[in-house]
């Protein structure tokens, strides 16, 4: 990734009195034309670099810089190694690690020991969701149009998007993108995204918003809800919403008031919590449990069929 090999190449400099393109060309496995444009770009953020011709030349930072060059202390650094790690941690690679070993060229200690700080943004579909997420990002960085079969609550369907984002948000990835279906950017999750290529078609970038990831302003059809919780369910309320979201009664059970952002979210949590809770308001949407649950007892008051429900049987018949 070449915002990677930027971050390297501007460390490396930080901490050697001078390199020269042969050699951070050889450290990032590219050519001497991509050091060339990398050391370009970093001149355009602002960085002082300069480059001297002859026997002895090479690339450095201006002489006045690098009494900043410790602009990044040994916890800061530390914290951008978590960072980095927790990335491995999604791709199932060493690829940052492998990054974070060139990054300590030089006398810095930041890479060794003490490494007091570790986050993992793997996920129960680790396996499924690496290879897209490395789909995703190959399309942005060449801008590369992507093609796939998407599920949403409202049915199935096939996209084609401009992807400008990878995102990691409320515990799950999705991709930021210009929908061709949509005329509009839209985020889509990638847990629910099959059949992912890289269509071929270049795309020029288009100028694209910052998604506004606020809750409010992804899930629409808020809902202030009251209910009344068992008491055994307490640890599940702190952990989600602090010790102070409810309020102890009487009878020992726990009055719970909170506003969600997603019905359908909404009515799954409450499901999950099975005879442990009570939705006391708004009305309707406790009448819409109601009608809910008495349709699932309909589902299982069926007799399941005989041979369904007798594998001896059905393997007796094969």
């Amino acid at each position: 990734m070449r915002i990677d090999r930027l971050v390297g190449i501007l460390s490396i400099l930080l901490q050697k009195e001078k390199v020269t393109a042969p050699e951070l060309a050889e450290y990032f496995e590219v050519n001497r034309r991509t050091v060339n444009r990398d050391i370009e770009e970093l001149c355009k953020a602002g960085i002082p670099i300069v480059t001297t011709q002859g026997q002895g030349g090479g690339i450095s930072i201006m002489e006045g810089y690098k009494m900043d060059r410790t602009l990044l202390t040994n916890k800061e650094m530390q914290d951008i190694l978590a960072g980095l790690r927790s990335l491995d941690s999604v791709n199932g690679t060493r690829r940052y690690a492998q990054l974070m070993d060139k990054l300590s060229v030089g006398s810095s200690d930041f890479m060794t020991g003490n490494q007091s700080v570790l986050i993992d943004l793997s996920s129960w579909y680790q396996n499924a969701i690496s290879s897209k997420i490395e789909v995703v990002r190959n399309a942005i960085d060449s801008r590369t149009k992507l093609t796939f079969h998407y599920y949403s609550p409202r049915g199935e369907s096939g996209r084609h998007i401009e992807p400008y984002y990878l995102i990691f948000k409320w515990s799950s990835w999705y991709v930021w993108g210009w929908c061709e279906e949509k005329q509009d950017f839209r985020l889509f999750k990638l847990n629910r995204m099959e059949e992912i290529e890289c269509g071929g078609h270049a795309f020029e970038p288009r100028e694209c918003p910052a998604p506004d990831l606020r809750d409010v302003s992804i899930f629409t059809g808020g809902v202030e809800i009251k209910a009344l919780f068992q008491p055994e369910y307490k640890w599940k309320l702190v952990e989600e919403y602090g010790p102070h979201c409810y309020a102890e009664q009487e009878d020992g059970r726990l009055l719970f008031r909170t506003r969600f952002v997603n019905r359908e979210y909404m009515t799954d949590w409450l499901l999950a919590f099975r005879d442990g809770v009570e939705l006391i308001e708004p009305q309707e949407i406790r009448e819409e449990m109601r009608t809910l649950l008495a349709r699932m007892k309909a589902v299982y008051d069926k007799k399941i069929p005989q041979s369904d429900n007798n594998p001896q049987k059905d393997q007796e018949s094969v």
